[in-house]
């Protein structure tokens, strides 16, 4: 259903040959901006796809878009690609959803949208404040992508594809300066052969900080900066004819605050100050190495994938003003690690003309080790420590059959068995608590039915299940474990795509089944409160997507995307029952109802080179805060932002002047209100972290 929002994506089809496995980096990237949709390349069902033969509702937004954009995460191009909701409070946290399904708002609840680097899962969403490194391109996928991406997809997955290297050699180079709090980057990759045909190589690194635009006024400085450093490198090759061996690994160090809230009277109350009594900086390293083997079994027309990998984050947050404010009454010293090992085989066969299946297995370990030292100054520097180790297996089989009766016309059936076991165990002041554990045994199916009335447009309608793990709350809470949730999606998309048109829509409908919402309080046993993760109820959430692409010109392009949704709770008694109190609101923390995306690039030819100006803006509706207040709900104001740049082009040199947020908008990232403070005896105020103000800088690349 989905064509990109920027056609500017040049990647190529990559076939078993050492050949043809090599020739990728040669691929032309003007066929794809000359024949829109039908030329954009695409893995959303694990196959290598053009996205007008694509029954999926997926956007690609390419790495070329992402530089000129000046994007530099997943969550900032979440704005390009209608449905993909993502809101952030801190280097280590990420709100993410598609379609208001798959709400995921605190790190201990298990992503709702799954997140995937290279084909490899990534177990938490802190990934998506984390730098792009040499990305090729982005595909977003709306709805349950559970039959081939397994749990945690009900929402939807993004898959992030880095470039790899060929026989030919590339460098790239990119730096950039913005004000007025001092943003900078730096980054550059180099690809090549080492043996051509054989093996090759790219290496990739980034260097990104910013002070941000946050002050604290009690003990001064940024309460927002942010800093990173990435490194990632891909090893290809091609010993045999019929034999593709991959191997990569990454490090990224960031190092940012989490929770950086500023208490405020009110939603329209932009405050860019806190009064924390410490800056609250945490550190994050992320590290993985990763390897895929690709090979054919001409006897049985099978190709074989075999991927493995192993991923780890170790997270240091040293001191913490848990009260946020200048009362210095709570501070924190937290620490965790976070490892995880997949494995994934699959089994790409053609049966005959009409048929073709794609089997496989899969295989995920999670361990999470986490402690916290919490001193409560205002008790005499009382000291509680807590340890807390949570392990996760996860085992799959899965299957989609393909059949094509005619040229015209595809039904694919799918099916994913999902077994999953965790555990829980920790200790409160050296004291062991008692241990819990999940098991749940989960069927995934989707059937698709796709018409090509002709090689410019198709319609498909599709129908789908996704699900979500649960997961544990702390040994004193009300209820130990919660249950995970699920969605039923039913679908119906069109695409049309010309070189001067690219059209495509959806119309959807979620029935949403025991939604894991916002965190709340609820009474702890014996006696107090305790913050708990819980199932709140069952949502039902419909709407309609569109996305345009058109050139009025050879030299003018117009892109523009759009999201209508419903998303309501439907019933909120589990909620009650739990913790005794009642919502203000049936709509979901900070899902809106409207998202939109608009964009304009125009090209003058100067002799041999090229000015272009580019401008667009994006922005959200009416939001619901997080809160709890039983009788009155607080929203957020929608907002749009406007970017802009102007790009003169050399050669293979890039210099260009850019503004981001160009009128200044005061909106916010996100926002708490102070029934949460409240219920738990702190000092109550709203707290709201705003998003960042105006930015206009330079940047120059080159690419050979």
């Amino acid at each position: 259903m989905r064509f990109t929002t920027t056609l500017f994506t040049s990647c190529a089809l990559v076939s078993l040959g050492a050949s043809s496995a090599f020739a990728q980096q040669a691929a032309p990237v003007a066929a794809a901006e000359a024949n829109g949709d039908q030329d954009i390349i695409v893995t959303a069902r694990k196959r290598n796809e053009t996205l007008l033969d694509v029954p999926v509702a997926v956007t690609a937004i390419s790495g070329d878009t992402l530089t000129k954009r000046n994007i530099n995460s997943v969550r900032e191009a979440a704005l390009l690609s209608p449905g993909l909701n993502i809101s952030s409070d801190g280097a280590g946290r990420a709100f993410v959803s598609i379609r208001g399904v798959g709400v995921t708002l605190v790190g201990t609840v298990q992503p709702g949208v799954g997140l995937f680097v290279d084909g490899i899962y990534r177990p938490n969403t802190a990934y998506l404040n984390n730098p792009l490194n040499d990305v090729e391109r982005i595909e977003v996928l709306r709805g349950p992508q559970g039959t081939l991406y397994g749990k945690n997809t009900l929402g939807g997955a993004i898959n992030v594809i880095t470039r790899q290297p060929g026989n030919t050699f590339e460098a790239r180079g990119m730096a950039s300066y913005a004000g007025p709090d001092n943003s900078w980057q730096v980054g550059g990759s180099v690809s090549g052969p080492i043996v051509e045909d054989k093996l090759a190589i790219r290496v990739a690194g980034s260097h990104r900080q910013q002070d941000g635009f946050i002050k604290n006024v009690t003990i001064g400085g940024k309460s927002n900066a942010f800093n990173t450093d990435s490194i990632n490198t891909t090893i290809r090759a091609t010993p045999t004819e019929d034999l593709t061996i991959t191997i990569g690994g990454y490090y990224d160090w960031v190092k940012g605050t989490n929770v950086p809230y500023a208490r405020v009277s009110g939603p329209t109350d932009y405050l860019r100050i806190n009064e924390f009594n410490s800056l609250g900086v945490a550190s994050y390293k992320y590290r993985g190495v990763n390897a895929k083997i690709e090979t054919p079994i001409e006897a049985l027309s099978t190709k074989v994938t075999l991927q493995v990998a192993y991923d780890l984050r170790n997270t240091t947050s040293p001191d913490s003003d848990a009260d946020f404010g200048a009362l210095n009454a709570v501070r924190d010293n937290a620490r965790d690690r976070l490892r995880t090992t997949t494995t994934e085989l699959r089994l790409d066969t053609t049966l005959t003309d009409q048929i073709s299946t794609l089997f496989g297995l899969f295989y995920s370990h999670e361990s999470t080790s986490a402690a916290l030292d919490r001193t409560i100054v205002i008790a005499g520097n009382a000291l509680v420590r807590q340890t807390d180790r949570r392990i996760g297996d996860t085992y799959a089989a899965f299957g989609t059959m393909f059949w094509k009766p005619n040229a015209d016309w595809e039904v694919a059936a799918g099916l994913r068995y999902d077994h999953e076991s965790r555990k829980a165990s920790g200790t409160v002041n050296g004291a062991a608590i008692p241990g819990a554990s999940l098991k749940s045994n989960q069927v995934q199916p989707k059937l698709t039915v796709t018409r090509h009335w002709n090689g410019n447009m198709m319609t498909y309608a599709s129908v789908a299940r996704g699900y979500r793990g649960g997961g544990f709350n702390a040994p004193n809470a009300p209820f130990r474990t919660y249950k995970g949730d699920s969605a039923w999606t039913y679908e119906v998309g069109t695409k049309y795509s010309t070189r001067a048109l690219s059209l495509s829509g959806a119309v959807f409908y979620n029935d949403y089944k025991d939604y894991i919402g916002l965190n709340s309080i609820a009474p702890a046993l014996p006696a107090g409160l305790v913050t708990v993760d819980l199932n709140s109820g069952d949502v039902e959430s419909y709407g309609i997507e569109l996305e345009a692409l058109l050139r009025p010109t050879s030299q003018w392009t117009i892109a523009g995307s759009m999201t209508y949704m419903h998303a309501r709770l439907t019933d909120s008694s589990p909620y009650t029952a739990v913790t005794g109190r009642t919502l203000s609101s049936d709509r979901l923390t900070f899902q809106p109802d409207l998202m939109f995306s608009l964009s304009s690039d125009y090209v003058v030819p100067i002799g041999d080179d090229s000015l272009t100006f580019s401008g667009g803006v994006q922005g959200k509706g009416k939001r619901l805060a997080g809160t709890l207040n039983q009788t009155t709900p607080t929203f957020l104001k929608g907002y749009a932002l406007v970017n802009g740049s102007i790009t003169y082009r050399t050669g293979p040199f890039e210099f260009a002047i850019f503004g981001n947020n160009l009128l200044n908008k005061d909106y916010f990232e996100s926002y708490i209100e102070k029934t949460t403070l409240q219920l738990a005896g702190l000092p109550a105020s709203d707290l709201g972290i705003i998003g960042d103000r105006r930015r206009y800088g330079i940047r120059a690349s080159f690419k050979y």
